[in-house]
């Protein structure tokens, strides 16, 4: 029932945006909540990569792990992300990165969840809320890190 979406420019190219958030393995260095994120499986096929991940998120003493499929389609610029297991009834979320007119990109960020468990919902809630209005602005500055400062 939750969802966030949002559009957000930055002055990387699509390119760039689609790599950086393709990279799941270094999510723990720099996205809030992630502590831990291990890939299963990674298959290649056309061009494109589906991975199998398990992403560990914690605030304070509460720590969950749940697993998504990861569709790269870098020939759109889009990063597609299927719930498999965990705490969730359902998840999805969906990348797309944008060339934009007057230069860089425009990200398009829509993430979709409920937790199985409506206390968990509860104590989890407004925190992902909170984490999730933060993770276009967490990965502008991760490419400015590694990309150096577009613009």
């Amino acid at each position: 029932m939750p969802q966030f979406e949002t559009i957000k420019h930055v002055s990387h190219p699509p390119e760039e945006m689609f790599a950086l958030v393709a990279d799941v393995e270094r999510y723990p260095e720099f996205l809030p909540l992630c502590e831990a994120l291990s890939v299963r499986s990674r298959k290649e096929r056309d061009g494109r990569t589906v991975l199998v991940a398990d992403m560990t998120v914690g605030y304070k003493a509460i720590r969950e792990t749940f697993t998504s499929q990861v569709h790269l389609k870098p020939d759109e610029n889009a990063i597609d992300v299927k719930y498999l297991d965990g705490p969730f009834r359902y998840l999805s979320n969906i990348w797309r990165f944008d060339a934009a007119a007057n230069g860089g990109t425009d990200i398009h960020f829509f993430i979709d969840y409920e937790f199985k468990s409506r206390i968990l919902g509860a104590m989890m809630g407004a925190m992902f809320d909170r984490a999730f209005r933060m993770f276009t602005n967490a990965f502008e500055k991760r490419a400015d890190a590694v990309y150096g400062r577009a613009g």
